[in-house]
């Protein structure tokens, strides 16, 4: 983005934001003593907003609705009897503007006829177990950055910077959020055509979180927070292909530890390239591979600035979309999702602004990127080029997963501005629901993966 483009965003938001501090980590004993009590567990306003269109958190939805199933069942929509607010078009997009993306207001100037937001009641769903607020407290006391804010220092269980004073801090808290101490999930993900056309990706990911394991230490982690495997089952063309990842906790010290394992080989590599802007697993080019999971991985190759907080309409508590009810030839449209299916509601966001360092490279020139208060979760991403234009965008549909107390993904989508294509992503609307799985270290040892593979 130009200067004085950029100038300009920076001007328009300072009204709307209070600013942070460009430094420091360790929360000060007076400011850690206020999770809990004036914030939430994990550093979000207690409060509602002087309107009342934001609700005072009244911790969380902690108890499964009745019409839940039990373990492994579908997670049903506790609000049936929620309708739309008003919801937002190409005609009336002028008068809510200051509370949305430049991403979204791109995508009704593209599809005037047929991109709206349904806004809803804000519901502060957000809850995590006790010992992860437990944990949070202590980070905020504990916990530091080190290697130029790429490593984690004593930080384990929690977030690591509930009260965060830098843009890396910030996004450590996305990085390492609650999402369960292990889980499998089936992530279904559509490569679209301006047309309307897709191709279809079934992958079966299997994550283990030894930084939100209960009990855990952080010498215990042997330096990996993240193990992540990734096995493509559809189409046959692509089944068996397998990403294997050890995220690190300070990557200073070791980067990322990745592989893939390639049926036509019959060999597990190690895989440097399974990071930054290079292409994401059968996405068709729709998508980097630190765009899964809205972000993830080092970002040694940006500028990270907090800009501050700010209210905005965002995706949030998509039972809709997650409904087992809608099969993905109902949710993939042409353009974009069906956008009767998500909930929108306003939210208060922490703004991240990341710029593409000089002497590094990166696909991306410059992203911003919009941090939910409640839970860390990413629910937009506004994606610039190297010439400061509007490239893509992203969103993050979520629901509270009361089953284990974690926001979990339903659907990650990425539209593309310049040639009219999208990807959509973690859909499983025909398949299991996100369930809760002990893994041991051992499913994740490479030559474990390899010898199952080759099998």
């Amino acid at each position: 983005m130009p200067q004085r483009l950029l100038r300009q965003t920076a001007a328009a938001l300072t009204g709307a934001v209070l600013l942070a501090t460009p430094l420091h980590t360790l929360a000060a004993d007076g400011d850690a003593a206020k999770l809990g009590d004036e914030l939430t567990p994990v550093g979000a306003k207690r409060a509602g907003n002087e309107e009342g269109t934001i609700p005072a958190w009244d911790g969380g939805l902690t108890e499964p609705p009745d019409c839940y199933d039990g373990p492994g069942s579908w997670y049903c929509n506790p609000f049936p009897d929620d309708t739309p607010k008003f919801t937002i078009t190409a005609d009336n997009v002028d008068e809510h503007k200051d509370k949305l993306s430049a991403g979204q207001i791109k995508m009704f100037e593209q599809h005037p006829e047929t991109f709206k937001m349904k806004v809803y009641e804000t519901r502060r769903t957000f809850a995590n177990p006790e010992w992860i607020y437990e944990g949070t407290k202590r980070n905020a006391k504990e916990a530091s950055l080190g290697g130029n804010g790429e490593a984690l220092v004593d930080a384990i269980n929690g977030y690591p910077f509930p009260i965060p004073e830098n843009g890396k801090a910030a996004m450590w808290n996305h990085k390492v959020r609650y999402l369960g101490s292990g889980v499998r999930r089936w992530n279904n993900q559509f490569a679209v055509t301006k047309g309307g056309r897709y191709n279809h990706v079934v992958i079966q990911e299997d994550v283990a979180f030894p930084y939100n394991t209960k009990g855990k230490e952080p010498e215990d982690l042997d330096n990996v927070i993240i193990r992540f495997l990734q096995q493509v089952t559809e189409p046959a063309r692509l089944a068996g292909t397998i990403t294997l990842v050890h995220d690190t906790m300070d990557q200073t010290k070791e980067p990322r530890r990745a592989w893939q394992y390639n049926p036509g080989q019959r060999r597990l590599r190690r895989a440097p390239s399974v990071a930054y802007d290079n292409p994401g697993t059968a996405a068709d080019g729709q998508r980097t591979n630190d765009q899964l999971d809205m972000f993830n991985g080092a970002m040694d190759r940006y500028s990270w600035k907090l800009v501050g907080k700010k209210e905005m309409y965002v995706p949030a508590n998509s039972y809709g979309l997650h409904s087992n009810e809608h099969s993905y030839e109902d949710i993939v449209q042409q353009d974009h999702i069906d956008q009767e299916l998500p909930r929108y509601e306003l939210r208060r966001v922490w703004v991240v602004e990341s710029e593409v360092k000089e002497g590094t490279s990166h696909i991306y020139g410059r992203r911003t990127f919009y941090i939910d208060e409640d839970g860390w979760q990413i629910r937009l991403v506004d994606v610039y080029d190297q010439r400061g234009e509007l490239w893509r965008f992203q969103e993050g549909h979520t629901v509270m997963a009361y089953a284990f107390k974690a926001l979990a993904p339903v659907a990650e989508t990425i539209y593309d501005f310049q040639n009219g294509r999208y990807l959509v992503q973690a859909l499983h609307n025909e398949h299991e629901p996100i369930v809760e799985r002990d893994f041991d270290d051992r499913h994740f040892d490479p030559s474990n993966v390899s010898r199952e593979a080759s099998r």
